[in-house]
């Protein structure tokens, strides 16, 4: 229903960076920067009509250059680990910077999170904002010139949707996703352990205490880590599980029942009963790394309104790849070959009950 463009800070090397807001006709809104990609505000009703903002973030540009945690931000070119930042493709050797221990993570340096994007709008009962850049051969140590549109189209049906699409003209991992922190109390309303949360995954993987797959998949039943009926996030994460400890919650890839898919499906959905706002993700990427903010933990880049960062009190629903799956046998593919094009969505649509 309505686009509306604002400058929201200004780069040290003077580029302008805008916030895009987009608004339904429910009343539902988003709001967009071109720096990053990255979501500011994500505005849905509870179960009384009453808006709230579900979504982390800072108030100014430059908590966004300067923080960790990647608020909001597009990933890339590889979201998740690759273990050492190295890996051999078509009989190359590669190496990445190193931003993660000795891992490369999310992109590296000035990943997608870092970039400046154009952006184009386009209006109307489905708003929505197109984001495109090229990173070129060589960006962080990857491979080939990548063309990248990344469309958000915020829906009739109260749907956030994020369309990713790529070419190359030379073979390159890549593992697309979006790094939004939500929780559907209101950003600022505490813990996340009472949220509901389902995940439709049979698998998941365990990692070592460098949080790098072992290279096992492992079946949910018994464990910690089976959302398949939906339960409270607390429920078990203060387990004994090693796989729990070694991350200090949740920060793990769950796998989905029967991989990716040609089109979007359900395969999460989150509850907050006492808002009774319900978020289901619907996706055709193979898995989804659950993150419970366990490294919330910056006092320097207090959240808006200078709410303080808090253990656990958000939580990411990241659609996306296997991680290292670069490097692992019989992992998902992640190879972008000249010729394909990577095209995969993942809409975050909002209800209440």
């Amino acid at each position: 229903m309505s686009i509306k463009k604002k400058l929201f800070g200004v780069l040290a090397d003077g580029r302008e960076v805008y916030s895009y807001t987009l608004k339904n006709a429910n009343g539902m809104s988003v709001k967009i920067l071109n720096y990053g990609g990255t979501i500011v505000k994500l505005k849905v009703a509870d179960r009384n009509g009453c808006f709230t903002d579900v979504v982390g973030g800072y108030d100014c540009l430059d908590s966004y250059v300067g923080a960790d945690g990647y608020q909001g931000a597009l990933i890339g070119r590889f979201g998740n680990r690759i273990n050492k930042g190295k890996f051999t493709l078509e009989g190359v050797d590669y190496t990445l910077f190193i931003n993660n221990n000795d891992n490369h993570l999310h992109g590296g340096e000035f990943g997608f999170d870092k970039k400046l994007w154009d952006a184009e709008t386009f209006d109307g009962d489905e708003p929505v904002l197109k984001l495109h850049i090229v990173s070129p051969d060589g960006d962080e140590g990857y491979p080939g010139n990548l063309d990248l549109t990344v469309t958000y189209k915020l829906t009739s049906e109260n749907g956030l949707s994020i369309r990713y699409e790529a070419t190359t003209d030379k073979s390159t991992p890549l593992n697309l996703t979006n790094h939004t922190y939500f929780n559907l109390g209101g950003y600022a309303s505490g813990s996340i352990h009472s949220l509901e949360l389902m995940i439709d995954a049979d698998t998941y993987l365990p990692t070592d205490e460098r949080l790098i797959p072992t290279g096992e998949m492992r079946s949910v039943s018994g464990t910690p880590f089976d959302f398949r009926t939906p339960k409270k996030i607390g429920t078990d994460i203060n387990s004994e599980c090693l796989d729990i400890k070694l991350a200090g919650g949740y920060d793990h890839c769950f796998n989905f029942t029967g991989g990716k898919t040609a089109e979007p499906i359900k395969r999460c959905e989150l509850y907050d009963e006492k808002s009774g706002r319900v978020m289901s993700v619907y996706t055709n990427q193979p898995c989804v790394q659950f993150y419970s903010g366990n490294f919330l933990t910056n006092e320097k880049y207090p959240f808006k309104g200078g709410y303080p960062q808090r253990v656990q009190t958000l939580l990411c629903l990241e659609t996306q790849h296997m991680p290292d799956s670069i490097n692992q046998d019989g992992f998902t593919d992640c190879v972008l070959r000249p010729g394909e094009k990577y095209d995969f969505t993942t809409e975050y649509r909002f209800s209440v009950k």
